[in-house]
């Protein structure tokens, strides 16, 4: 855990999130500042600052992460579709320095995103 890391904090139950999905190693709650109807943040409980950050030996946790998304968008009913976005760095949109997968729905999404 990074001492300074709001999504650590809130992966160790310091800072409440309304949670969607946990297990031993991933965390799902909604975003507080959602971009779409259903808008939840997909996280691995251990600290990794974001994607460029990841090795060989993260490949798991990666694995994890895309294999759950799928079922957290069926929990959450969005059966028409989602989209899955991890935003990296500064320039990426990153705002938190903690790895994080975003899972969006609940309405057409365009084309080009950003």
């Amino acid at each position: 855990m990074a001492s300074d890391c709001l999504f650590c904090k809130i992966a160790a139950g310091e800072i409440p999130a309304k949670k969607v999905y946990e297990d031993a190693n991933l965390l799902a709650f909604h975003d507080i500042d959602p971009k779409a109807p259903t808008h939840v943040l997909l996280i691995p409980r251990r600290h990794i600052s974001s994607l460029a950050a990841v090795c060989g030996e993260d490949a798991g946790i990666l694995a994890e992460l895309l294999c759950t998304a799928p079922t957290i968008a069926a929990q959450l009913g969005l059966a028409n579709g989602f989209r899955t976005v991890i935003n990296t760095g500064p320039d990426g949109g990153q705002t938190v320095g903690h790895l994080h997968l975003h899972i969006l729905g609940g309405r057409s999404m365009h084309w080009p995103p950003g």
